[in-house]
Parts: structure tokens; sequence; C-alpha cells
């Protein structure tokens, strides 16, 4: 369990309101910062947000300069070649975010602001994207580019309300874009069968236009084959086999064991974990059923394939965070996640070794892929204020008895009493 600030304060400094904290700090944890008794390397500017935005800022570039030749092979070489962020995110989604985010961003704020919405507005941006259709016959990348504006815009239309209680123009428009992006991608998928980008719009598209012959399942299947090493469509696969989406519980531990099998060489018994991995944050019931010993040695098989960084910080923060704020909420399932919680033990004191804030900050909001950011800054110092807290805490009897805790590349270092 997490200490109160005060409880926490009281722990190292005493009760008594005679020891007061110093003016310049707002909390025992920043005390034990700013004394130099807690010393974690804070990677301030995070590194995969700074790459996915210039990513995306070079395909909105290319777009604006009418420069499709360039985006579409630029595009297909990051496919091909299956880059992406440190954090997972495929460079060629990002170039085909970017290229069609003035479109989206356009339809987006003529729907926020009912006055200013034209028919031009909602309608102008994806009639010129369509046009580069015509300008690049035969071209899948530009095809793509066009069939996820759509998709997006269907999401516009759609808000966050129920679908039956959309206005008749909101539903037909949603279904109208939907339809489109679905008549689209068949023209992708022919052209390019083996791109993991135009199999992942294909599971994008499930969200809105399933056809109920669709085995969701074997869409992720066929993704996760062609780009096996990235984690996010293994995590993507699991929350759409909710009942709340595609699935049920049953198949969603099928599936997971299944992934498990099936990428048993790249991630050992991590694809268990993965595909568990948003599922169970987001699902009580599916999170009291998890299989917590096998996730969890999932959870180790992940960590000896992929020792970065980013990932330790993910897999922590996970643990000490998204489950943390799930607990209490319903009791067979605080059994399994009282035990996943607990692996932020090892995962901070033997992997540790610095410390990126932003995914800490995610990990608080369950990793909302959704969530509106207005400011990096606060964003990161609050990843930052939890992160630390998170380890104050669970070194609280060495930093009580007064050692000094740093995190180095080589591990953990003691000093002091």
């Amino acid at each position: 369990m997490f200490w109160s600030i005060k409880a926490f304060a009281a722990r190292f400094f005493g009760s008594s309101p005679s020891t007061p904290l110093p003016a310049s700090v707002a909390d025992a944890t920043a005390w034990l910062v700013a004394s130099g008794q807690l010393n974690v390397p804070i990677v301030e500017t995070d590194e995969q947000d700074a790459n996915g935005h210039q990513v995306i800022e070079r395909g909105r570039y290319l777009a604006r300069q009418d420069m499709w030749a360039e985006l579409s092979q630029e595009m297909r070489a990051a496919d091909q070649a299956r880059k992406s962020t440190p954090c997972g995110q495929p460079i060629a989604d990002l170039l085909a975010f970017g290229a069609r985010s003035d479109v989206v961003l356009a339809v987006e704020h003529a729907l926020s602001d009912g006055k200013a919405m034209s028919d031009y507005d909602l309608l102008g941006g994806i009639f010129e994207l369509e046009g580069e259709i015509q300008n690049h016959p035969n071209d899948p990348m530009i095809t793509l580019v066009v069939a996820l504006a759509h998709i997006d815009l269907a999401w516009a239309w759609r808000g966050d309300a129920h679908p039956e209680a959309l206005p008749s123009l909101h539903q037909s428009r949603c279904a109208a874009h939907f339809d489109r992006a679905a008549a689209l991608l068949p023209l992708c998928r022919s052209a390019m069968p083996d791109s993991p980008a135009i199999a992942a719009a294909d599971c994008a598209l499930l969200a809105g236009h399933v056809d109920p012959r669709t085995r969701v399942a074997d869409k992720y299947e066929h993704l996760i084959t062609l780009d096996i090493q990235n984690h996010r469509h293994m995590r993507a696969m699991g929350s759409h086999l909710l009942p709340r989406w595609f699935g049920s519980y049953e198949e969603l531990e099928v599936q997971a064991l299944r992934n498990a099998a099936r990428t048993q060489k790249t991630w050992g018994a991590g694809g268990y974990t993965w595909v568990q991995f948003d599922a169970i944050a987001l699902d009580d019931e599916a999170c009291a059923r998890v299989d917590v010993e096998y996730f969890l040695e999932g959870l180790r098989d992940i960590v000896a394939r992929r020792p970065d960084q980013q990932t330790i910080n993910l897999l922590a923060a996970y643990c000490a965070i998204t489950q943390q704020n799930r607990m209490g909420q319903n009791p067979q399932a605080d059994i399994a996640r009282k035990q996943i919680c607990e692996a932020a033990n090892w995962l901070i004191r033997d992997h540790l070794t610095e410390l990126h804030p932003l995914i800490w900050a995610h990990a608080a909001n369950g990793f909302n892929n959704s969530l509106r950011v207005n400011s990096s800054e606060r964003f990161a110092a609050r990843g930052r204020r939890d992160a630390l807290k998170a380890i104050a805490n669970l070194l609280r009897e060495e930093l009580r008895s007064g050692q000094s805790v740093t995190f180095t590349p080589s591990g953990l270092q003691f000093s002091g009493n």
C-alpha cells in the first residue's frame, strides 16, 4: 500500500508539528530527492515522444508540400523494415497520421464549434485527399492514408456519445466514413498483403465496421505474425477481445494462450502477458480470471528479452501505478492485482536505472491512447511525482534507516547508515 504524504512525512520526519519540512519542497518525496537521499536519473524529454513528434511533422510537411510520392516511399520503406519508435509506435503509422492530420483536425474543430461549421470544413479536406488516390493510382500507401483519414473522421462524428444517442446526421456521416474505409482497404491488402501498416488499419476498422463473419482474433493474429516484435498489436488484441468490444472472457484467455504459443520463440510466456496487459487493467472480471502465475512468468520473460529502460519503465509503472489504482473495485480482481503490484519490487530494484516520467504519467490513466494532454510539461511532472512516490514507498525501509539510495546503470547503490 502507498503511504499518504502526511503518513509518509510523519514516518521520516516525526509526527511533531514542530518538525517542519523545508519550505522549498512540497512533500516528503521531494525532500528525499532534494536532500540527495534518493537519486534517480530522470529522462526529462522522453526520447520516444520526441521521435514520434518529429515523424508526425515529417508526414505533415510532405502532405502540405504535395510531396506524396516521397511520402509513399518513406512509408513503404519504414513499413517493410518494421521501423518503430522505442515505445513501439510504427514509423509508417506516424507518417500517415501526420499526412492526414490537417484534414482530421479541421473536421474535429468544425464539429466542436457548430457556429463555424460548413460543408467545406467537413468535406473539403477529405475530398482533396481522395483526389490524391486519382493522382497516384495503384499506390497502396496513399490509399492507406485516405482510408485512415476516413476512420478518424468516423470517430470524430461519433464522438464520446453512445451510438444510439447520436443525431441522425452524425450517425449517417460516421457510417459513411467507415464504409468508405472498408471499401479502400481491400485495395491496399491486395497490393501489399504483407504490410503491417495495412493489417493494423484493418484491425482499427473493426471498431466501427464489423462483418458478422469476421473473426477478430484472426485479424490480429495476421498483424502479430507480420510484426511480431511489436507488443502494441498484442495489447490491442486483448482489449478488443473483451466483452465490451468483440469477444468474451473465455476467448480472451484462449487467445492469450494461443498467442503465447505462437510467439514463444520471440517472447516466451510474454505473449500471454502482452495480450492480457491492457485487458485486465480495463476490466475487473478479466483481471479476476487471469492466470496470475503465467502472467508474472511472462513479465520475467519480457524483461529477459527486452531489458531496455523504455520497457522496464512501462512494466514497472503498470505494476506500481496502473494496477494499484484499480485496487478496491473487485475483491477477486484484487487478489490478482496485489500479486501483480508486488512485481514492481523486483522490476524497480533489479532493473530500473533511469526514470521516464511520461510513461508513468500515462500509467496513471491506464495508458489511454485517446487522452488529450494540454501541457506535456505538467503531464510529465505528474508522472515524475507518481514515480518517485512509488519508488520511495518501495525503498521505505532503507530510506527510513537513513541510507541514501542511488540508481546506477550497474544497479542500486546504498550508502550511509
